[in-house]
């Protein structure tokens, strides 16, 4: 089931100097801490002067869709799925 939501998370991130990439690798989201096994999708956008990242994510269970502030660097939770329809 799909849920909309937007709520402050904590994610974990790397930067590979090789591919000059930065990536999430691990979300702690209500508590229980999520290995993020694939990036699905990373696109950016502007809302105002502010960019935005937006990560389409995967772990063994659960898919997320999370968004980082680049102004304050802070990031949200906006949708979760836990692939059951």
């Amino acid at each position: 089931m799909i849920q909309d939501i937007k709520a402050p998370i904590t994610v974990y991130t790397a930067f590979n100097h090789k591919k000059n990439k930065a990536f999430p690798y691990f979300l702690k989201w209500d508590g229980i801490g999520y290995k993020i096994e694939s990036i699905n999708l990373h696109h950016t956008y502007k809302s105002g002067f502010t960019l935005l990242h937006v990560f389409s994510v995967s772990t063994k269970t659960m898919s997320f869709k999370l968004v980082l502030n680049t102004d304050n660097l802070f990031w949200t939770v906006e949708q979760i799925s836990d692939g059951i329809s």
